[in-house]
């Protein structure tokens, strides 16, 4: 997936525990959520949050390091 697509991913899961948090219960993902989902759901935006932590810790989806390789 892309920045873009984690990035509407995230903000699913934010508007998911907002709803949940007004005391609305809210299909997701096929799923009927109320307020005992709540920790479902903050685990699933962690989970989408880390992807783009990672994403935005690598270029061109490569590491910002490099390896060195030394000749025997």
């Amino acid at each position: 997936m892309n920045k873009v697509d984690i990035e509407s991913m995230i903000q699913l899961y934010v508007e998911a525990e907002k709803s949940v948090l007004s005391g609305k219960s809210i299909t997701f993902n096929g799923q009927q959520m109320t307020m005992e989902n709540l920790s479902e759901i903050r685990s699933g935006r962690k989970e989408w949050e880390r992807r783009l932590s990672s994403c935005n810790s690598s270029t061109n989806g490569r590491p910002r390091y490099k390896l060195a390789r030394f000749p025997r």
